[in-house]
Order: C-alpha cells, then sequence, then structure tokens
C-alpha cells in the first residue's frame, strides 16, 4: 500500500493520523469534508481510506454509501469519537472494511492497515485467479513426445530462479501456459500472474495498460489507476505477444527492467516494481530487430532463457493424449455424457493440419462433443477439420 486519503473536518485528527502514515512511509491526501473526499476518492485511485463519520455536507455514511454506488474498491476505515456498536454495525454492512473509534490508537491504526492491505493484495490475485482459471481450467502441460519433455524439464530448472523468459512458437501453441507453470514452479506461486496481450492493446493505450497513468494524463483518464507492471508486485507479468510492442513501450519497458522503476503516464514520481518478466511471441524478433521493429538490447533482456514451443503439427503423437483431455473437460463442462473416439477418429486427428495448432484442436472437438453421437469417428473428424493433403 502506498497511497492514503483521510477525510475529517477536525484539522487536529488530520494531521495526527498525516504525521502517524507518513512516518510509516504512506503518501497522505487529506479532505476536510465528505464532499471534497468523495470527489477526490472518485478521481485517483487510494490504497486506503479513513472517513470521519460526523462532517458538514455530506457525513461520512453517506460518502461510504457513495463509494459503494460509485464501486470504489478501496478500503474504507471509519472512525468517529460517537461510535457505538449499531454505528460500527451499519458501517460494515453499508461496506467499510473497518471501525475504529476516537481517540485513535496507534497499534489499532497500524494492525488495520496491515489487514487491508492483506485485503487488497487478496482481491487483486482473486481477479488474475478468476482470469488464470477461465483460461487454463482443467489445463496442463500435456505430451510426451521429445519437445514437449524437454519443456517440462525446462520448466522444473528455470521456474525456481528468477532469470527472465522469452517464450517463442506459433499462435495456439499453448505458450501462456507455459509462462503460467514457470510461475507455479516458482517462489513467487503464491502473488500474482498478471498477463498482458500486447497485440490487443491500441499502441496508444499499451503505456497506460503497462505503467498506469494519472488522472488528466489524457482525455479518457477520469481518475489514476495502477498499470500491470505495479498489480505484478511482487508476482509474475506474463508480457504475451511482445513482439507487437510499440517503440516507445519498448524503451520504457527496458528502463523498467534495467532500474525496476516505472512512472505512471502524466506522472513524475518513480514507483519501485519488481515483478519477474516472462515474455512470449510468435514473431522472429531477430528478424524484426534487423528490420528496426524490435529493440535488440530489450530482445538480451528479456531472452534470459528461451523456451520454444512446437507446433502441434509437428508432435503428432500428442494428439490423442491432448483429444481425450478436451473430450473429457468439454463433456463435462457442459453436462454431457461421457463420449469416446475411435479408433479411426484418433487416426484421422493425427492426420489432421493443425494450421491454428492446439487451440483448433480444443474447439473442434468441442464441436463435435456437442454436435455428434456417443461414438466420434473418422468421418467425423473429416466432417469438422482439415485433413492434411
Amino acid at each position: 500500500m502506498g497511497k492514503i486519503l483521510v477525510i475529517d473536518d477536525e484539522k487536529s485528527i488530520r494531521r495526527a493520523l498525516k504525521e502517524i502514515l507518513e512516518f510509516e512511509d504512506f503518501e497522505v491526501d487529506e479532505a476536510e469534508d465528505g464532499k471534497q473526499g468523495f470527489d477526490m476518492a472518485t478521481n485517483q485511485y487510494y490504497d486506503l481510506i479513513f472517513c470521519d463519520i460526523k462532517m458538514p455536507k455530506m457525513d461520512g455514511m453517506e460518502v461510504l454509501a457513495a463509494l459503494q454506488k460509485e464501486k470504489v474498491d478501496s478500503p474504507v476505515i471509519m472512525i468517529s469519537g460517537h461510535g457505538n456498536i449499531e454505528t460500527a454495525v451499519e458501517a460494515i454492512k453499508l461496506g467499510a472494511f473497518d471501525f475504529i473509534e476516537k481517540p485513535l490508537d496507534l497499534n489499532r491504526i497500524l494492525v488495520t492497515i496491515r489487514n487491508a492491505s492483506d485485503k487488497n493484495n487478496l482481491v487483486e490475485e482473486k481477479k488474475a485467479l478468476k482470469k488464470t482459471v477461465q483460461r487454463f481450467k482443467g489445463s496442463s502441460i500435456i505430451g510426451e513426445t521429445d519437445g514437449i519433455i524437454q519443456i517440462k524439464e525446462m520448466i522444473e530448472k528455470v521456474g525456481p530462479s528468477e532469470a527472465r523468459v522469452l517464450v517463442t512458437g506459433e499462435n495456439g501453441t499453448g505458450k501462456e501456459l507455459v509462462a503460467r507453470s514457470l510461475h507455479d514452479n516458482s517462489p513467487r506461486k503464491d502473488e500474482a500472474f498478471i498477463e498482458v496481450n500486447c497485440a490487443a492493446i491500441p499502441a496508444e493505450l499499451i503505456e497506460s495498460e503497462l505503467f498506469g497513468h494519472e488522472k488528466g494524463a489524457f482525455t479518457s483518464a477520469v481518475k489514476q489507476k495502477k498499470g500491470k507492471f505495479e498489480l505484478a508486485k511482487n508476482g509474475t507479468l506474463f508480457l504475451d505477444e511482445i513482439g507487437d510492442m510499440s517503440a516507445s513501450a519498448q524503451a520504457k519497458v527496458l528502463r523498467a527492467l534495467q532500474e525496476n522503476v516505472i512512472q505512471r503516464v502524466g506522472g513524475e514520481k518513480n514507483i519501485n516494481v519488481s515483478p519477474r518478466i516472462i515474455a512470449a511471441t510468435n514473431k522472429n524478433l531477430r528478424k524484426e530487430i534487423t528490420e528496426g521493429n524490435f529493440r535488440e538490447d530489450l530482445y538480451h533482456r528479456l531472452s534470459v532463457i528461451l523456451i520454444h514451443v512446437p507446433t502441434l503439427n509437428e508432435r503428432e503423437e500428442d494428439i490423442p493424449l491432448l483429444a481425450e483431455h478436451f473430450l473429457s473437460m468439454t463433456c463435462a463442462e457442459h453436462g454431457i455424457p461421457r463420449k469416446k473416439f475411435t479408433e479411426d477418429a484418433l487416426e484421422a486427428l493425427k492426420n489432421t493440419n493443425w494450421s491454428g495448432n492446439i487451440r483448433e484442436l480444443r474447439n473442434i472437438i468441442e464441436r463435435m462433443v456437442i454436435l455428434c453421437d456417443h461414438e466420434i469417428t473418422g468421418f467425423d473428424v473429416n466432417t469438422f477439420s482439415n485433413p492434411r493433403g
């Protein structure tokens, strides 16, 4: 946690809290009434908000309710010199993180701050975990071909280290699964795994996505926002499709990797960051460097360890294992009785040209599970897929 807002109409309380919090290395903003505090809390992000109850213009309960309505997710700690159990219960019901009575106790304040910090970490990790579960549900690195065994062995060796890794391979081969496995095999496994798809974000927004922005940094920046580097904190930042990153963003990423420091877009304050970086690309970055599209110094920073993921056509013997895995998963997801492949279906899958790799295989199997009979045959596979010519 770094930035805290104190909302209280008593100047002496604001000053006392500010001194305590700044001594603990927090950055503190003050608001002298509820309306000012609400405006500040909705215009920029705070890691924590202290809010008095009895105030002019808007009392603390009104501020709390309004913040909940605006979906401001900063933990709010209510403070009052006129507190009672009923007031505390009402505040908690409205969404307050905690309730502290005046006069303020230093130890109670610090314990509450620590608990709120833990909650913030859990919220961010839960968000990241939900996205990860949706993408990787039921998935693991499946295969017994030489290329896949080598990747598994590399993950076991490299995962526990802090080394940056560059994962290469065509679209749909499972590069993101390799990145997740590296994270899960690292000392950072209990921290956040944050993914950024550099190809899916417009060039003019990629820097804001990575480094965050201050309010007013650009037209739509109506409030302060943390970037992925900050959200990754002590976890892992996965930069997918790094080859599509703009030259300006490349320069800033290079600085972040060199100095473990970033600045939000529109800001001047240095923010210390230390995520482990795993990058992935479907491009030949050596060729991109030659053509002037990618920085060579950034390439060397990212590619301490190189892992190449083979295409599905290059690991034909793994196809039956993958097919059975996706069959079981799809039947379970759709509540369909377990189906099975005939022998000629598995041979047909092996003889298919998988230009879309594992992603295409999974989609076609899901289609066949929904549309085909109890047994999926070679005829079904040839009907729904693209046999090799």
